[in-house]
């Protein structure tokens, strides 16, 4: 292998930490969920069967990595996937948006 089979110039940190997030088996179902449609928290845990804190800790970190965010409609918010390099993985992942 010689150095030109690298990629030099390019700094992957921002893969890696998606990488990271994304490991977690309900943070990965969250961003494929989303990847097809704005949802709620509650449509969220419920879709999940999961506690609404449970649901409410991982959308917090996935928002603040900068993966998803949310938009507020009256006194609910609705969260998407922002990040094209999430979408990307998850993507690869699971061979299209309809991974569920």
């Amino acid at each position: 292998m010689t150095d030109a089979d690298f990629v030099k110039s390019r700094d992957f940190s921002r893969e890696a930490e998606i990488l990271k997030v994304l490991g977690h088996p309900i943070r990965l179902k969250i961003v494929a969920g989303l990847m097809s449609q704005s949802c709620n928290v509650k449509k969220i845990w419920e879709c999940l069967n999961l506690p609404q804190a449970t649901v409410s800790q991982h959308l917090a970190l996935l928002k603040n990595k900068g993966i998803i965010d949310g938009r507020r409609d009256g006194v609910e918010v609705y969260y998407q996937v922002v990040s094209d390099q999430a979408r990307e993985i998850v993507t690869a992942l699971c061979g299209g948006p309809a991974c569920r």
